[in-house]
C-alpha cells in the first residue's frame, strides 16, 4: 500500500463491540465468563469505529451502538459501511437518527450491498417515506444509501475502502481493506481471491467465536491457522463468545495474537487518499470531539 496520510490525529480503530450475536454476559447462563467482573469479558455486539483525520467511518451499526458510541465519545460518524445486515450488524440503525445533527442536517452516506440495501429499506422504511424526510433533523435517520460490490475499490471520505467476499457459512458477507488494516467479522471461509487482497497487512481483525467448530464461524484454531498463513504484524480477534476468558485464553495465545475487548484502540499506519475527492466539506479536526482512553494499542 502507498500514499498513506500520516497526520493529528492518528489512524485509530475503535473496537465498539467484540462480542458474537447474544452478546457476552449472554442471557440466562451463568458460566464463569459471563459472571466475571473483568470488563475485558463483557462484550457488546460487533462493531469498530475508524478514527481519521477526515472524519470517522462506522463499521455497522449493533444494537447497543448507541451506548458504545455514547462509552466512547470518538465524535461524529460521518459515514456508515456494513459487512451484512444480521440483526446484530443492523439493528442500530435508528440511533443514526442524529449522526445527521453533526453534518449540518446533511445525510449520513451509508455503503452496503445491493441486498443489504433492500434489507435497511424493508425494515426501516419509516426513513425513506416522504411525509418522515420533513421531519426536523433527528427525527428519523438521514441516509443516503450507496451499492458497493466485492473486490471493487470505494471512496469513503476521501479514502479508499478495498471490500472482499467473505463466506458466513451460506451467507455471503464483506470483509474490509482499510490500507493497511483489514476488518473480517462473521467469516467461516476465506476465498483465495480475497486472500490475495489480505496480504502484507499491518493488523488483522478477525472473527474467531469458540474453541471448537462452527458452520458460520472460525474457531479459534482456524483463526489461528489463518493469521499463520496470511502473516499479519499484529493481528485482534473479534466476535468473541462467552468461551472466552479473556486472561486465560490471552495467556495461551502467539505474541502477535490478541483477543479484542470492548474499548480497544489500536492505531496503524493509515489509508490510501482518493486525491479525486472533494474533501473541502470534511471537519478538519475531530479532537474536540474526543477523549483519550488508556487502552491503545500502538
Amino acid at each position: 500500500m502507498t500514499d498513506l496520510i500520516q497526520s493529528a490525529p492518528e489512524f485509530e480503530l475503535i473496537f465498539l463491540g467484540c462480542g458474537t450475536s447474544t452478546g457476552v454476559p449472554m442471557i440466562g447462563c451463568e458460566c464463569e465468563v459471563c459472571l466475571s467482573l473483568d470488563p475485558r469479558n463483557q462484550r457488546t455486539r460487533p462493531s469498530v469505529l475508524l478514527r481519521t483525520p477526515r472524519g470517522n467511518i462506522l463499521i455497522d451499526t449493533s444494537p447497543e451502538m448507541r451506548l458504545q458510541i455514547l462509552r466512547e465519545r470518538p465524535g461524529p460518524v460521518h459515514a456508515i459501511i456494513y459487512t451484512h445486515g444480521h440483526a446484530d450488524h443492523l439493528f442500530g440503525l435508528d440511533d443514526s437518527r442524529l449522526f445527521a445533527r453533526a453534518l449540518g442536517g446533511k445525510p449520513v452516506p451509508v455503503y452496503c450491498e445491493a441486498d443489504v440495501e433492500a434489507l435497511i429499506r424493508n425494515v426501516f422504511s419509516y426513513a425513506f417515506v416522504d411525509e418522515t424526510k420533513r421531519f426536523p433533523s433527528g427525527g428519523v435517520p438521514r441516509l443516503t444509501l450507496h451499492n458497493i460490490e466485492p473486490y471493487k475499490p470505494f471512496d469513503v471520505i476521501g479514502y479508499e475502502v478495498i471490500p472482499m467476499r467473505l463466506d458466513h457459512g451460506k451467507f455471503k458477507v464483506l470483509g474490509f481493506r482499510f490500507g493497511d488494516l483489514a476488518y473480517c467479522t462473521d467469516v467461516s471461509r476465506i476465498s483465495e481471491e480475497s486472500i490475495a487482497q489480505l496480504q502484507d497487512l499491518d493488523v488483522l481483525i478477525l472473527d474467531s467465536l469458540r474453541f471448537e467448530k462452527h458452520p458460520t464461524h472460525f474457531s479459534l484454531p482456524e483463526s489461528l491457522a489463518m493469521i499463520e498463513k496470511l502473516q499479519p504484524r499484529r493481528a485482534f480477534l473479534t466476535h468473541l463468545s462467552h468461551s472466552f476468558d479473556y486472561q486465560a485464553v490471552s495467556a495461551t495465545l502467539p505474541p502477535n495474537v490478541q483477543l479484542a475487548h470492548d474499548g480497544l484502540r489500536v492505531t496503524w499506519p493509515g489509508m490510501k487518499t482518493n486525491l479525486i475527492t472533494d474533501i473541502s466539506t470534511m471537519v478538519p479536526d475531530i479532537n474536540n470531539h474526543a477523549e483519550d482512553k488508556p487502552a491503545t494499542v500502538a
